[in-house]
């Protein structure tokens, strides 16, 4: 459920972007809220609840509509226990990330008997793709908008990340290399953004200077896997806080594929543990203090 989680991760960082996106209207007071709810313990891992002036947005991100239990229920319960909590208005929108299956009914509503609930949906897929480009925060949804060339959409959407500013461009790429890969093939994303923003950083171009010496392949691959480790510290810092030495030697012994892959499981880190928890699946051995 990566992609979900990242979905999660961008409206938590950008909260008052999303909320103007789904609602429509600029929205510049916005409060992140907790997402475990009671009665029960719920955690909602892939949602995100934002406090509005006088009224609560739920968001819920899905790649998919199947889901235990099924949504229309999910939906019914999250507002039940938010009210209940808050006893504020709630605006509810679901996001889906990908088209289903032809024939599939997208349903909005919750019905059975006298109890009706409804909720909004927006199909990302016929969105505006407009924008999305034009907004740092939702650039990373932008390959999956609407459009009738989705490769002429990709490279705009590279333009577009090289244009950021250099403190943005490394998080905003890799948010978007990643959601891009639920619809487009991978060496296409590679070979793109290879080309585009890593191309522009000065740590990959001196890496490529030196490569040019010892063999023009070698001192790419060599680029890409510092910029890799760059990007992976940097989050792996963020999600789980400051890293041991013997964790920071390991991750430079990395193979690029092991930088890529470590790069999406990040996304569900929570803690230290879950990373020494992904270095045992790769039989490194790390031991962590």
């Amino acid at each position: 459920m990566s992609f979900d989680n990242l979905c999660k991760l961008l409206s938590e960082k950008h909260p008052a972007t999303f909320a103007s996106w789904v609602l429509g209207t600029p929205q510049t007071s916005v409060t992140v809220l907790k997402t475990e709810l009671s009665i029960e313990p719920i955690r909602a891992d892939y949602v995100t609840f934002l406090q509005l002036q006088g009224r609560i947005l739920h968001l819920e991100f899905q790649t998919k509509l199947e889901s235990t239990p099924p949504l229309p229920l999910r939906m019914l319960d999250y507002w039940v226990r938010l009210y209940r909590l808050y006893r504020l208005p709630i605006t509810q929108v679901v996001v889906l990330l990908l088209p289903p299956a032809p024939g599939t009914v997208i349903e909005t509503v919750f019905c059975v008997e006298t109890t009706r609930h409804e909720y909004r949906v927006i199909r990302l897929w016929e969105e505006n793709p407009e924008l999305f480009l034009n907004e740092p925060a939702l650039l990373p949804l932008a390959p999956l908008a609407a459009t009738t060339q989705p490769q002429a959409l990709l490279q705009q959407v590279v333009g577009k990340v090289n244009q950021l500013e250099p403190r943005q461009r490394p998080e905003i790429s890799a948010y978007t290399q990643i959601l891009a890969g639920l619809k487009y093939n991978q060496d296409l994303i590679r070979q793109l953004f290879r080309e585009g923003m890593m191309r522009e950083s000065v740590i990959y171009q001196e890496i490529l200077a030196e490569g040019e010496q010892r063999g023009e392949q070698r001192g790419r691959e060599e680029g890409r896997k510092a910029e890799g480790q760059l990007l992976i510290l940097r989050q792996l810092t963020r999600r789980v806080g400051e890293l041991p030495q013997e964790v920071l030697d390991r991750i430079k012994t990395l193979s690029l594929e092991q930088l890529e892959n470590l790069g999406e499981a990040l996304l569900d880190f929570q803690a230290i543990a879950d990373l020494e928890t992904w270095f045992g699946t790769l039989d490194i051995g790390v031991k962590m203090p």
